[in-house]
């Protein structure tokens, strides 16, 4: 028994039940990473002449709104539509009490409105699962839009990371790894600036974001954080155990482009883009935080009780995490391969 894991039981005891909970959850949903966002359409509303408006769907695979009207106010009227794209006349115009309600079981959905006084607004809004509401409130410029904007993605990124299974694993193979506050302290800081630079640098277009091979690559370090896990309590340590924020800022960077994938695709006007990554990436983090804080006070919780534990606890988990991310590395495999 090495002295350095007599010092996590909780935190081990309290992951591996999460780890439980993972394999039996995820694996039969082993798309534990959402690069490419197919639970969330993007709509154009463009205001035309005649208080007249066009409603556009980019996205082909979102269902057809059979009756356009059934989303629109009572006041408004649906106009002959066509492909992808639907025609509709209120009178009085849209106002700030309006809503569009689209019948649509999807994660969520963005709205890009362009206004004919030239102004464009973006937003994004969650689905419940069989409807998501647009308020038209929200998408007129000014404070109010950019105060929805910002609470809308700062919610998204919370979520994106606290539901990103395979990000969570990453996060706790890293916490497995590490002993002291300091070394942790350091590695997790390095980890948030590297996937913090991929994603600013993806969103804003300056790379793009290679989904499939990303997906294996994310698997990949998880599986290799489990190998780590395993060689230390072997008593052998190599870079990752000595140095591990050198391993956290390498593999940060490619779990940047995975935090790309949920916020790059989502098509917002270029106006609204440097905000929403702010508030997304703040997002992300308070959720990391929340994660970690969680872990950590939950062995302060347990320490006293499970030493006994320890071996098999450790090993049981690194075996766990190693297996989960095995299989998401195979499964994703293929994907290198279609076009």
């Amino acid at each position: 028994m090495h002295a350095p894991f007599q010092k996590s039981t909780g935190l081990h005891f309290f992951a591996l039940f999460l780890l439980l909970v993972f394999s039996l959850t995820l694996t039969t949903q082993t798309r534990g990473h959402d690069v490419d966002v197919t639970g969330v359409a993007r709509v154009f509303l463009d205001e035309l002449d005649d208080n007249s408006y066009q409603l556009s769907i980019v996205d082909q695979q979102v269902p057809p709104l059979f009756n356009v009207e059934r989303i629109l106010p009572e006041r408004c009227l649906g106009l002959p539509p066509s492909r992808f794209s639907y025609r509709f006349q209120c009178e009085p115009a849209l106002n700030t009490e309006d809503a569009l309600l689209f019948p649509w079981s999807l994660e969520g959905l963005v709205l890009i409105t362009r206004w004919s006084d030239g102004s464009d607004v973006s937003g994004y809004f969650p689905g419940d699962g069989s409807l998501i509401e647009v308020p038209m409130s929200e998408m007129k410029a000014g404070a109010a839009s950019i105060r929805n904007l910002a609470s809308r993605y700062l919610l998204l990124g919370g979520e994106h990371i606290l539901f990103g299974a395979d990000h969570l694993l990453f996060v706790l193979g890293l916490l497995l790894l590490l002993q002291g506050f300091w070394k942790l302290l350091k590695t997790i800081t390095a980890f948030t600036i590297a996937h913090s630079i991929t994603l600013a640098c993806a969103v804003l277009g300056f790379f793009p974001v290679p989904g499939a091979p990303i997906e294996v690559l994310i698997a990949l370090s998880i599986v290799f954080l489990a190998r780590e896990i395993l060689m230390a309590q072997q008593g052998n340590t190599t870079l990752a155990h000595a140095k591990p924020w050198i391993v956290a800022f390498a593999f940060g960077l490619v779990h940047g482009f995975g935090f790309a994938g949920a916020l790059g695709e989502l098509g917002l006007s270029d106006a609204d883009i440097p905000l929403a990554l702010l508030f997304f990436n703040l997002g992300v983090e308070a959720g990391q935080v929340a994660f970690i804080g969680a872990l950590l006070a939950l062995h302060y919780i347990f320490a006293k009780y499970l030493n006994h534990l320890i071996p098999s606890l450790q090993r049981g988990l690194a075996y766990g995490i190693g297996g989960v991310a095995s299989y998401w590395f195979l499964e994703r495999i293929p994907s290198l391969f279609i076009a």
